[in-house]
Order: structure tokens, then C-alpha cells, then sequence
């Protein structure tokens, strides 16, 4: 998909990857709505630096774990933007903490943030992709969906979720959308790391590094624009941090 004149809705996209992937998308011709929760100046400044760029930016607040906040959300992007093309699921939701201090909140917070958004964007959005021909979603996994992390249960199992339902969407939706996701390794640590445990991370990682934003707004790119025969896959961004 060329994504020229195109309208991408990334959620999160006032910060972290989310911003940098909208950005890589507007450096490509689309035009963004920049969803954010309670980041507003943030998104603000993503969306100015968008218009710089030469693309519409639109952006917009709420809850995407609402069905009916997600229902407003879109009527107002395709008011704005137009019909979404792409749907990139970035928001998300990460904090560390034991398993014996975890309550039913916690479970609801992270599978309502990180899985269920994602599922009711896609059921708001989806369908309108399949009735033009074509359409791309994309969801921010972890490879923690596979080697999960201690003390973040709820985060790793959300994301576990997260890369089922983009191979079932993947199946509901073909022929005429692709949905793939991408996993990100240590990329954006959290900010509470010591500087032991920071270099920890890095020596763990096979390419002795963090990755960056920039790495896999790369990735997004190449499934938006550079392959049409993907569909249900998950690429690893993590500098082999899975194989280690």
C-alpha cells in the first residue's frame, strides 16, 4: 500500500514508538490522527510536527477500551481524515509488580489496554477496510508473549492475547486486509531501571544494545508499504533478545 494521501489512526501516538511511528508514516504522505489518552500537549506537538511535515494530523482524545468511545473516536477521524487506511494499535499499558500484589484491576487495566482496544478498533474498523478492498492493521506486541517477564503477569498475558487475536483477525478479514503485528524487545526500558540493571538488559541482548522507536517504525513501514503477502505474522524487533 502506498500510503500517500492515505489516513493512518495510530493510538498512542503522542509518545514513545507510537509518535515515531506516526511520524515515519507522515514523512510517507499520510495523514495521522494522533490518538492520545491524557497526553494532550504531547499529542499537540506530535500533531504540529506532522503538518510540518506536509500531512494533515487530527488529533484525538479517548478511551479505546470503550466500545462506544471508540465509536466517536472514528466518526470523528473519518469526519476529519477520511476512512481510516491503517490502524496501528500502539497504546498500551506496562508497569512492574509481584504476583502476590496483583488485584482483579490490574487484570482488567492491562487485558482492557493492551487486548481489548485493539479487538474493538478493529471490529469499528475492520469492516469498512474489507468493503473499500483494502486496509492494514498492525498491533505492538512484545516478545515478552513468549518469554514473559517476571512480575509484569498481566502485561506479558495481555500481549500473549494480543498476538492471537492478529492471527484470527488476520483470518476474519483476508482477503482484503493484512494484519500483522510487531514484537519490540528492549527498545524503551522502563524509566525506574538502576544503571546495573540497564546493562544487564544490554548484555542480554545478542547485538549488545537497545534498539530505538526508529527500529520498529522501520518494521511498520515495511508491512504498510513494502509487502502486500504478509498477513497474521509477527516480526521480532529485538536484537535477538528472544534467541538469547
Amino acid at each position: 500500500m502506498d500510503l500517500k494521501g492515505k489516513c493512518a489512526l495510530v493510538t498512542g501516538s503522542a509518545v514513545r514508538v507510537g509518535r515515531v511511528i506516526a511520524l515515519s508514516f507522515a514523512r510517507q504522505g499520510a495523514d495521522i490522527a494522533v490518538h492520545y489518552s491524557s497526553s494532550k500537549a504531547q499529542a499537540g506537538a506530535t500533531a504540529d510536527e506532522i503538518r510540518t511535515l506536509g500531512a494533515r494530523a487530527f488529533p484525538v482524545q479517548g478511551d479505546v477500551s470503550c466500545a462506544e468511545q471508540v465509536d466517536s473516536i472514528v466518526e470523528a477521524i473519518e469526519k476529519e481524515l477520511g476512512p481510516v487506511d491503517v490502524l496501528v494499535n500502539s497504546a498500551s499499558i506496562y508497569y512492574r509488580k509481584p504476583f502476590l500484589e496483583l488485584t482483579e484491576e490490574d487484570w482488567d487495566r492491562n487485558l482492557a489496554i493492551n487486548a481489548k482496544a485493539p479487538f474493538l478498533l478493529a471490529r469499528r474498523i475492520g469492516p469498512g477496510m474489507k468493503e473499500r478492498g483494502r486496509g492494514k492493521i498492525l498491533n505492538i506486541v512484545d516478545w515478552a508473549a513468549e518469554r514473559p517477564y517476571r512480575d509484569y503477569l498481566p502485561y506479558c498475558a495481555s500481549k500473549a492475547a494480543l498476538v492471537n487475536l492478529t492471527q484470527s483477525l488476520a483470518l476474519a478479514l483476508a482477503p482484503e486486509v493484512q494484519v500483522n503485528g510487531i514484537a519490540p524487545g528492549p527498545v524503551l526500558p522502563p524509566e525506574n531501571l538502576s544503571d546495573e540493571e540497564l546493562e544487564a538488559v544490554k548484555r542480554a541482548v545478542p547485538l549488545r544494545r537497545l534498539g530505538t522507536p526508529e527500529d520498529v517504525a522501520s518494521a511498520a513501514q515495511f508491512l504498510v508499504e513494502g509487502t502486500d503477502f504478509m498477513t497474521g505474522s509477527i516480526i521480532t524487533v529485538d536484537g535477538g533478545r528472544l534467541i538469547a
